[in-house]
């Protein structure tokens, strides 16, 4: 029997000690939580030193002066009653003098906290826009940074999507309720030593009560932001349609395939689910609130009989009464905002959760340093490539080798998806391969300075960037730091045969392209291209040039002519050329035939003919489609 009792005895020891273990790492974590509160500080401090000193003194004087005015209200009150109790005596103007010097010193504190509070008013607002802009930054800044791959990332994009909402307020909100906390305890300790002079237990009545509403809030603010976290996916798809419904670019299509009322439907039942959601947990935090504030009107209320009774009874005088009861009623506010404070801050940290999380992302540190190779001269050589995307089973390239010398002109052609833009990628140091390497000039492309080699490399891909900007800043952008150099513009735009129709623009080079700004005009897809095609010209210096499918929208005719010419200007560079048109593609001096992610073919255009095999059956193929 003795041993079941100790047995039993164990037990109930084990679970106690698991239930502290549990608390105790629930403790931790809750506290964890609180990590970022340091962080969002040293935000707010590091956008304007000015503001957050002001803003921590005008908390400071906000603090203090609330129980100044109570205990300034209660010696009006006293001075009053003495006053009057003694207005026969001979002293009359000296016992009505006392009131009314209390009353100007009154008005002169309750000037200054509001002045103190509209100060903490005019701060936050200055504070929240510059601070918004921080963020912001900080967001493009890291965006910039990561890699291809992280853009590709459906869970990435949640990442970012969840760092940008509400990115720029939660920062301030937390500095705010940080120091709005700091002045309800300043208030709290002058309330307190104030209405500890009437009793201990009213102050713990006045903590006790405000308790169980800050624990509600507490929880349901962490519901919500599980709600917000969870919603990522929808709330992009939700952006999403509002793009496919109200761009420019995507308007013809909806139009003519009337996808509208489909767009709509899909936008209003996501909007409908989350709100059902938000609904649900609106009603169920308003109605615990409500709930569990009636305890707080309760103990003020049995605080107002207590003080009230004792006043009856003459154990304290009447200014005493007023000043209790000002102080508990204006205590138990206070109690609950610094609470309330506490939750929010909790809350602000789980949102900055979001966005220090996206802007600790992991970026591999690129290793190269050389600005030359060890074997000048010596071109671009593929040994063994392979590259597999991330989560992917299937390479899309596989062993890929071969050699382009300089002023060399290399076709790519194959099938979609066979793997021709993601070899360009590669080359771009877009992505890295996953097993082989890349030479330029002897040197593995990961020993390159990635921006000394990019300065290499001017390209244009089939779905290059119609940039709502000028003509000339369009074409610009190829070299940003020459971007506003007219003369190259000029130049470049004559390389890439789009001088002759930009002449013909209302402003030329000044002229704003696409319809989003006022005065835009739009271009045709062949004219964008040669747009396109001047932007690659922009990089004087690069002995690299890529082109993705750069002339799909031109006809046969107009393609012909730009390669001719441009074959002409690159006489010394290296071309990487992906067309699907072999009237282009025999201009080559060598072209690789891809499928499935390999070479299949390898060979100029006389040699892939004779060899009879998947080169010559499209070129046929395409050539009878002319006949």
């Amino acid at each position: 029997m003795s041993e079941n009792r100790q047995l039993r005895v164990i037990c109930v020891i084990q679970i106690i000690m698991r239930t502290l273990r549990k608390r105790r790492n629930a403790l931790r974590q809750s506290l964890a939580v609180f990590r970022y509160s340091g962080r969002a500080i040293a935000l707010v401090w590091n956008t304007s030193h000015s503001l957050t000193i002001i803003l921590a003194t005008l908390t400071l004087v906000a603090g203090l002066l609330p129980a100044a005015v109570a205990y300034i209200g209660k010696l009006i009150v006293d001075a009053v009653v003495f006053a009057s109790q003694n207005h026969t005596q001979t002293n009359d103007i000296v016992n009505h003098s006392h009131p009314l010097i209390y009353v100007g010193i009154e008005a002169i504190a309750v000037a200054l906290l509001a002045f103190s509070q509209r100060g903490l008013t005019i701060c936050q607002s200055l504070l929240r826009v510059l601070l918004g802009q921080r963020v912001n930054e900080l967001i493009l800044e890291k965006a910039l940074t990561l890699e291809l791959t992280q853009f590709e990332d459906s869970e990435f994009y949640d990442k970012l999507t969840n760092a940008r909402r509400e990115a720029s307020i939660r920062p301030l909100s937390l500095v705010n309720r940080t120091f709005g906390l700091v002045q309800s305890a300043l208030s709290l300790l002058t309330y307190g030593a104030l209405l500890i002079k009437f009793s201990i237990w009213a102050v713990v009545v006045l903590i006790l009560a405000a308790m169980p509403a800050f624990v509600a809030e507490t929880r349901f603010a962490g519901e919500a932001f599980r709600l917000f976290r969870w919603r990522a996916p929808e709330t992009r798809q939700q952006h999403y349609l509002e793009t496919l419904a109200a761009r420019e670019d995507f308007a013809k299509e909806v139009k003519l395939y009337q996808l509208g009322e489909m767009l709509l439907e899909r936008y209003r039942n996501i909007f409908y689910q989350l709100y059902d959601e938000d609904r649900n947990l609106t009603i169920r935090r308003g109605m615990w609130g409500y709930l569990l504030s009636l305890l707080s009107t309760v103990a003020f209320y049995v605080a107002y009989a207590w003080i009230v009774l004792e006043t009856v009874a003459g154990r304290i005088s009447l200014g005493d009464m007023t000043m209790y009861l000002t102080v508990f009623r204006q205590g138990q506010t206070t109690f609950s905002g610094a609470l309330t404070s506490i939750g929010g801050m909790y809350e602000d940290n789980l949102y900055l959760s979001n966005l220090y999380e996206f802007l600790e992302e992991e970026v591999p540190q690129s290793r190269g340093k050389a600005t030359r190779g060890v074997k000048p001269g010596d071109g671009i050589r593929f040994e063994n490539v392979t590259f597999t995307y991330p989560e992917s089973t299937q390479p899309a390239l596989t062993n890929i080798s071969f050699h382009l010398k300089p002023g060399e002109k290399l076709a790519i052609v194959g099938e979609n998806g066979s793997g021709k833009t993601t070899l360009i990628k590669l080359l771009t140091r877009l992505y890295n391969p996953s097993s082989g390497r890349i030479l330029l000039d002897g040197l593995d492309l990961q020993e390159w300075d990635v921006e000394v080699l990019r300065q290499r490399i001017g390209v244009i891909f089939q779905n290059f960037v119609r940039y709502q900007f000028t003509v000339g800043e369009n074409i610009g952008v190829g070299d940003v730091e020459r971007m506003e150099d007219r003369e190259l513009w000029e130049i470049a735009a004559e390389k890439g045969m789009a001088l002759p129709f930009i002449e013909k623009l209302p402003t030329g080079f000044t002229t704003q392209l696409g319809k989003w700004f006022k005065g835009g005009q739009e271009l045709s897809g062949g004219q964008w291209q040669k747009i396109a095609l001047a932007r690659a010209f922009m990089r004087t210096n690069a002995d690299i040039v890529v082109l993705d499918e750069p002339t799909s929208a031109m006809d046969a005719q107009a393609e012909y002519e730009i390669f001719n010419h441009f074959r002409a200007l690159t006489k010394n560079q290296m071309v990487f050329l992906i067309s699907h048109r072999f009237s282009t593609v025999r201009m080559a001096d060598k072209i690789l035939v891809i499928e499935a992610g390999e070479v299949v073919e390898e060979g100029n255009h006389e040699e892939l003919l004779q060899n009879g095999g998947r080169y010559a059956r499209l070129f046929y193929l395409q050539a009878a489609g002319y006949q």
